[in-house]
């Protein structure tokens, strides 16, 4: 089915402005896990393109880059491989990488751009709730499917379940009703009793936060700033306000639920107040990456500031984890960072959707979506041996790097937690698993 334009009222400067946000992408952004992107420029192709294109949507800079740059290069090498194995429907596919800086603005005008302009079938992205809120506005009208390798907003479920998405959303990163009860165990576990939360003001913090609050309440904790939560403008600039009020009344604990740049401040802007000493931080999937304790920086005794902090982050245990390591190994060198796993695994479900439904359009592609992913076919973990099998006319179950990835029909997925600390070295490890139940 051809796609449908978006409104005439759709204002010639957003399209300009997604234009303008291709242009303006940065070829080169920094890894530390040795990931890389192409430039725009190389990847996008005119739009009478033969064959399966799709989009990524993904911030390599602004609030959440030092984890967007670590997932970044799994889309490429995903379509990397599936053209060394022949393609999709007869024809190799074609990638457009645009990166969203962490801006629902620029989110939206990206995807403009790739529904509109690129016209593509699906898109990988994006990984900030709010981004995905105003790219799958622009979706869901043009019909492309789009899925998150990291959104993990309850808010989506919630518009899934009335309809809004017509299918043309899913994700596979769990959604924070998971996470939020994983923490919540975690918390009762180490035995606190009284925890205060500060949270970034958006869909990923504010949704973080009501189903923690709920989830720990059950288990017979306490969220001592319930009625007067924390909320934190995403463009601010300093926190010594929100930094006592998160510390105030003596909790066990204190949740944040951050994003990189503005955490960093947030947590320096305590620490300078000497309100930390003595209270347990607990973090979550937002400020997981290598560079964050540096961010926050070192106290004046020369020890990271993050030393001891916990938190929680969706893991990645499926079937085919061990060959996405040795793939990304011997093509980047180093190990795949945070949701790279997810975002390959996005990936894979678009080619394997396309191929199933013998169609490269965001209808088709949304009409195969759970077959591929949750269907009785036979199981595979390799993208390769599942096209294979489709060309074929059998059916699949794709089982993915992140894990089984079976999309429900909400387009939620369920899944395991790693639970993470900062080291007095500032290296981050995992020293746990929790299951939410």
């Amino acid at each position: 089915m051809a796609k449908i334009r978006v409104s005439l009222a759709l204002s010639l400067a957003t399209l300009a402005s997604g234009f303008l946000l291709a242009a303006c992408e940065n070829p080169n952004p920094p890894s530390s896990t040795g990931s890389s992107t192409t430039s725009p420029t190389a990847t996008t192709t005119t739009s009478d393109t033969k064959g399966l294109k799709i989009g990524s949507l993904l911030p390599t800079t602004g609030d959440l880059a030092s984890i967007g740059q670590q997932m970044v290069g799994s889309v490429p090498l995903l379509v990397e491989t599936v053209n060394a194995c022949g393609g999709v429907n007869g024809e190799k596919v074609t990638l457009v990488q645009v990166d969203d800086q962490t801006d629902p603005k620029a989110g939206a005008a990206g995807m403009t751009k790739l529904a509109t302009l690129d016209k593509v079938g699906g898109v990988v992205g994006s990984f900030a709730s709010s981004v995905s809120t105003a790219a799958v506005s622009v979706a869901v009208p043009n019909k492309v499917m789009l899925i998150s390798p990291g959104s993990t907003s309850p808010v989506f479920t919630d518009k899934a379940k009335k309809g809004d998405f017509q299918g043309f959303w899913a994700r596979t990163a769990p959604p924070d009703t998971y996470q939020a009860l994983a923490l919540a165990q975690l918390a009762k576990k180490k035995g606190f009793k009284r925890v205060s939360t500060v949270v970034i003001n958006n869909d990923y913090g504010v949704g973080f936060e009501k189903a923690f609050v709920e989830t720990f309440e059950k288990l017979g904790g306490t969220v001592i700033n319930k009625d007067k939560p924390i909320r934190y403008d995403p463009k601010a600039q300093t926190f010594d306000t929100e930094a006592t009020a998160a510390f105030a009344g003596k909790p066990d604990a204190v949740l944040g639920v951050l994003y990189a740049e503005t955490g960093s401040l947030f947590l320096k802007a305590a620490y300078q107040q000497g309100v930390t000493k003595g209270v347990q931080i607990l973090l979550t999937d937002g400020v997981k990456s290598p560079t964050f304790p540096d961010q926050v920086g070192k106290g004046s005794d020369g020890k990271y500031i993050l030393s001891g902090a916990i938190g929680t982050v969706p893991g990645s245990s499926g079937k085919g984890l061990d060959n996405f390591n040795k793939l990304w190994q011997e093509k980047k060198g180093g190990s795949p960072g945070e949701y790279a796993p997810q975002a390959w695994d996005a990936a894979a479900l678009l080619v394997l959707a396309a191929q199933a439904a013998k169609d490269n359009t965001g209808t088709g592609i949304s009409s195969k979506i759970r077959e591929v992913s949750a269907g009785s076919g036979t199981p595979v973990s390799d993208v390769c041996e599942g096209l294979k099998l489709l060309k074929e006319g059998k059916q699949i179950n794709y089982q993915g790097a992140s894990g089984d990835v079976d999309v429900d029909a909400n387009g939620d997925v369920i899944g395991t937690y790693d639970v993470w600390t900062v080291g007095d070295d500032g290296k981050i490890k995992v020293i746990d698993k929790v299951s939410p139940k």
